[in-house]
C-alpha cells in the first residue's frame, strides 16, 4: 500500500499513519522538494502564479506531512513518534531555512512587488500577502552575512529541539506522579463524578466501585483542578499542589536550564536581526506593535483590578476563618478549596451540581445550533466518513444554509494523559484554496480538548469551565473554516496577527452566559430537565466571583512573559525564576508558593507560539468583549438584529482572515476601534 504521508488526500488516512511511514516519507520528500526548489530558483516568472503559487505547491507536501506528523505525536504520543521527531526536526528546520533564506526567491518577490507597484495587477489580498512574505524573508535572516546567517540557523535548529524537549519534559513529569487513596476519609468532599473517574483510573480496565475505591489521583488537569477545589483532605491537597507546581523542576526532567538557554538564544537571534530584544522582534509583526503598548494595556487593566482583587481575597480569608479555618493566612493549597466553599455559600450551587446539566452530546448540539443561528450555516455529523486516530474522535461537515459545502472538522474531546498533551487547541488541517486550475479546496480543522472522560457508559459530564473551553476552541475553528479568502496564506487564521488570533475564540465564550444558549444546551444527567432559570441566574451572578483575582493572574503571566523577553537579564534578576518571583509580588493576589516553579511548565512561551506574546489573550479579550457588546447593544432577544450582526461578524472577523490588518477588519465590523469599557464591565470592574 502507498505511504499515507505521501500524496496525502484531502481527508488523511490517520488510521494508517505510523512513525515508520513518517520516517520513510520524510527521507523521500525532503531531498525531492529541495531539488524542485533549486529548479525554481534557476527559472521562474516573477508573477503570482509563476513564483508565489509555484513555491507554495512545491513546499506543500513537506509541510503537510510534518503538520500531520506533529498532530499525531501530540495526541497519541509514544517513544516511536519521539524518535522520528528527534531525527527529522533539525532537517525540517534546515529545510525551512533553505527556503526562507533563498536570495533568488527573495529577489523574485521584490521584483514581483516592484512590477505591481509600477503597473498594478495583484489584488489587495495578494498584495498584503506579498508584503508580509518579503518581511518574513527579512526576519528569517535572508540579508545576514554568511557568518551571522550560519549562527542564526544554528540557533533556530537548537531552539526547535529545546522547545520540543521542554514540552516532552512537562508531559512526562505530569504522567510521573500519582497517589492512590484507599479510605473514605481520604476522599471526603470529592464529588461523585470525580470519584467515578479516579476509581475507573485505579481499576485500569477492570470493574470498579466508585463508592469504595481505591481512587487514583493524578496531575492531569481534569483531576487536579476539581480535587483542589473539593477535597477536605488538606494533607493530600498540599502534596498534590506541591507535585503539580514543581513539575519538570528536578532530575532528568528539569526544565530550568532549558529556560535559560531558550531565553538566551532568542535574545541572540533577535540581535542578529538588528533588534535589541526578542520582544522587539516579535512585536514588530503584531497588532500591538511595541512593548510600550503592551505595558500600557497591562497597567490599565491591573490598575482597575488590583484593589478589587485585594478585597476579594480579604473577604475570602474572613469567610474561611468564620467557617473553621484556624490560621491567620492561607497556604497556596487552601485557596481553590475555600474559593469553591465561598462560591457555593454565596450563590447556593456548586460546580458538581452544575456539571450534571452539561452532557457532552447535548452541549455540542447546543453549540452547533448557536453557530447555525448566528452565522447561517449547517453542521452535520459525518462520523465514519473520514479516518481518525482514536475511537473518541468525531468528524463533522459544515455547509451554508442553502446546502453548499463549506468546510469540515474533527473533534478529539477527552483527556488521555498518558499519550495526549494537556490543554486545548485548534489546528488548520486544510486551508481554503482556489487553485490555478479553478478547483476550490475547502478548509478542514481539528479541535482538541482534554475534558472529563465518560464513566460507566453514560455521556461525559462537562464542568462549566470545560463548556467554555469547547466554545473557545470552536471559535478558532469557525474562523478557520468560514473564511472567504481563496489564498491559503491569508485564509482562516493564516496571516492573522498573533495578538488578534484569540478574538474569535474568546468571543464565543460570552455566549455561555446567555440564557437561551445555556438553557438550550443543558439536560440533567438523571432527570433530563434543562437548566432551571434559578440556577442560570446564580451562574450569571457568580460570573464575576473572584474575577479581579483571575484577571490579575492572567496579567501576572503576561507581565512575566514580557519581562523575560523584553527586560531580562538585569542585576536584580539573576535567573528567570527571579523574574517570576518579582511579578508574583506585584500581580499575584494569592499566597505565594516560594518553592513553585511555574515557569518550568509554561509551555505557552517556551514550547508554543506565545513567547513575548502571552499578552495576546488579554489584548484579544478586550476586542472580543467589545465585539460581543455589539450584540448586547442590539438586544440579545432581538432575533433579527442578532442575525444581522452575526452575518456581519461572519463576513468580517470570521471571513476576512489575514487578508488585511486586524484593526481594519474590526473597524469594518464595529465601525470604530475597540475600547476597554466592555471587558471591564463584563468583569464587574466598571458599571
Amino acid at each position: 500500500m502507498s505511504n499515507p504521508f505521501l500524496n496525502i488526500p484531502h481527508l488523511p488516512e490517520f488510521n494508517r499513519m505510523d512513525p515508520e511511514s513518517a520516517r520513510e516519507a520524510f527521507n523521500r520528500l525532503i531531498p525531492e522538494t529541495l531539488e524542485k526548489i533549486e529548479t525554481l530558483e534557476e527559472s521562474f516568472t516573477p508573477t503570482w502564479e509563476g513564483l508565489v503559487r509555484q513555491l507554495h505547491d512545491i513546499c506543500r507536501p513537506v509541510y503537510d506531512a510534518w503538520l500531520f506528523f506533529e498532530h499525531l505525536k501530540s495526541v497519541i504520543d509514544n517513544d516511536d513518534w519521539r524518535k522520528v521527531q528527534d531525527e527529522f526536526l533539525p532537517r525540517i528546520v534546515t529545510f525551512e531555512q533553505r527556503v526562507s533564506q533563498s536570495p533568488a526567491l527573495y529577489r523574485g518577490h521584490l521584483r514581483l512587488r516592484d512590477a505591481d507597484r509600477a503597473e498594478p495587477f495583484l489584488n489587495d489580498t495578494q498584495r498584503h500577502i506579498l508584503e508580509k512574505t518579503i518581511r518574513d524573508f527579512e526576519l528569517s535572516g535572508v540579508g545576514l552575512d554568511p557568518d551571522k546567517q550560519q549562527r542564526f540557523n544554528a540557533i533556530q535548529v537548537r531552539l526547535s529541539q529545546a522547545s520540543t524537549d521542554f514540552a516532552n519534559h512537562v508531559l512526562d513529569a505530569t504522567k510521573a506522579f500519582s497517589m492512590t487513596l484507599t479510605t473514605l476519609e481520604e476522599v471526603k468532599g470529592l464529588p461523585e463524578s470525580l470519584l467515578e473517574i479516579t476509581a475507573q483510573a485505579a481499576a485500569d480496565g477492570k470493574e470498579f466501585d466508585a463508592a469504595r475505591g481505591p481512587w487514583k489521583i493524578t496531575l492531569d488537569a481534569a483531576v487536579y483542578r476539581p480535587f483542589m477545589r473539593y477535597s477536605e483532605n488538606r494533607a493530600a491537597r498540599e502534596l498534590l499542589f506541591r507535585k503539580y507546581n514543581t513539575r519538570a523542576a528536578s532530575g532528568d526532567l528539569d526544565n530550568s536550564a532549558l529556560i535559560e538557554e531558550i531565553l538566551k538564544l532568542r535574545r541572540e537571534m533577535a540581535q542578529l536581526l538588528g533588534f535589541e530584544t526578542y520582544a522587539d522582534l516579535n512585536l514588530s509583526t503584531k497588532m500591538a506593535k511595541c512593548v510600550a503598548n503592551v505595558d500600557s494595556l497591562v497597567e490599565e487593566l491591573a490598575e482597575a483590578a488590583r484593589p478589587v482583587a485585594v478585597r476579594e481575597n480579604a473577604e475570602l480569608l474572613e469567610f474561611a476563618r468564620s467557617n473553621g479555618f484556624a490560621e491567620d493566612s492561607f497556604q497556596p493549597w487552601d485557596v481553590a478549596y475555600w474559593q469553591e466553599r465561598r462560591r457555593k455559600a454565596l450563590y447556593d450551587y456548586d460546580d458538581e451540581e452544575l456539571s450534571k446539566y452539561f452532557q457532552f452530546p447535548k452541549v455540542l448540539d447546543g453549540l452547533f445550533k448557536l453557530a447555525e443561528r448566528l452565522f447561517g450555516i449547517k453542521i452535520t455529523p459525518a462520523d465514519g466518513e473520514a479516518p481518525v486516530w482514536h475511537p473518541d474522535v468525531r468528524f463533522f461537515r459544515i455547509s451554508d444554509a442553502d446546502g453548499t459545502p463549506r468546510a469540515a472538522f474533527y473533534l478529539d474531546p477527552y483527556s488521555r494523559p498518558a499519550t495526549k498533551r494537556g490543554g486545548a487547541w485548534m489546528n488548520g488541517f486544510r486551508n481554503r484554496d482556489l487553485t490555478p486550475d479553478g478547483q476550490l479546496e475547502l478548509p478542514t480543522a481539528v479541535m482538541v480538548c482534554n475534558q472529563t472522560v465518560p464513566v460507566g457508559g453514560r455521556p461525559a459530564q462537562m464542568r462549566f469551565g470545560e463548556v467554555e473551553t469547547l466554545f473557545h476552541e470552536f471559535g478558532h475553528s469557525l474562523q478557520h473554516n468560514l473564511t472567504d479568502i481563496n489564498e491559503p496564506a491569508a485564509a482562516g487564521i493564516n496571516g492573522v496577527e498573533w495578538d488578534a488570533v484569540e478574538i474569535a475564540s474568546q468571543f464565543m465564550e460570552n455566549w455561555c452566559y446567555e440564557r437561551d444558549t445555556l438553557k438550550g444546551l443543558s439536560c440533567h444527567i438523571d432527570s433530563g430537565e434543562p437548566l432551571p432559570d434559578e440556577l442560570f441566574d446564580k451562574v450569571v451572578a457568580a460570573k464575576n466571583y473572584m474575577a479581579a483575582s483571575a484577571m490579575m493572574g492572567q496579567l501576572y503571566f503576561g507581565a512575566t512573559d514580557m519581562d523575560l523577553y523584553a527586560r531580562y537579564p538585569k542585576p536584580e534578576w539573576p535567573d528567570a525564576n527571579a523574574v517570576k518571583e518579582a511579578n508574583e509580588l506585584k500581580f499575584s493576589p494569592h499566597p505565594i508558593f516560594k518553592e513553585g516553579r511555574f515557569l518550568n511548565t509554561f509551555t505557552h512561551i517556551f514550547a508554543g507560539g506565545y513567547a513575548a506574546g502571552y499578552y495576546s489573550y488579554k489584548w484579544s479579550e478586550v476586542i472580543s468583549a467589545d465585539a460581543f457588546a455589539a450584540f448586547e447593544e442590539a438586544g440579545l432577544d432581538n432575533e433579527s438584529a442578532i442575525r444581522e450582526i452575526g452575518r456581519r461578524y461572519r463576513a468580517t472577523i470570521l471571513g476576512m482572515g489575514g487578508s488585511i490588518p486586524p484593526d481594519e477588519v474590526y473597524r469594518l465590523f464595529r465601525g470604530r476601534d475597540a475600547s476597554t469599557d466592555a471587558i471591564l464591565r463584563h468583569c464587574g470592574l466598571k458599571d
